[in-house]
């Protein structure tokens, strides 16, 4: 298996997309979760941001993660992709 190039993330965005690369397949997690999980449990926000820098959107399924609430947020391929995704 080729490793996965996340030099150009930072440090704080290589956390984020290790513990999303954990979320098992049929499964969601909301942002306050994934802040936790990387020893920040106020950076909700800022694992949201973390998300957009993504390259690998599918591999590391940055679309299992959602808002607290329920709602599906953000994705940087579109609301209606991630739906789909999550189906």
């Amino acid at each position: 298996m080729t490793k996965l190039d996340l030099s150009k993330l930072t440090p704080f965005q290589r956390k984020v997309l290790r513990v999303v690369k954990t979320i098992p397949y049929g499964e969601t997690r909301n942002y306050k979760w994934v802040a936790e999980r990387i020893g920040n449990p106020k950076a909700a926000r800022a694992v949201g941001q973390a998300l957009k820098r993504n390259p690998y959107p599918i591999i590391i399924p940055c679309y299992r993660v959602i808002r607290s609430n329920g709602k599906l947020g953000g994705y940087l391929k579109g609301i209606q992709k991630k739906r789909q995704l999550l189906k």
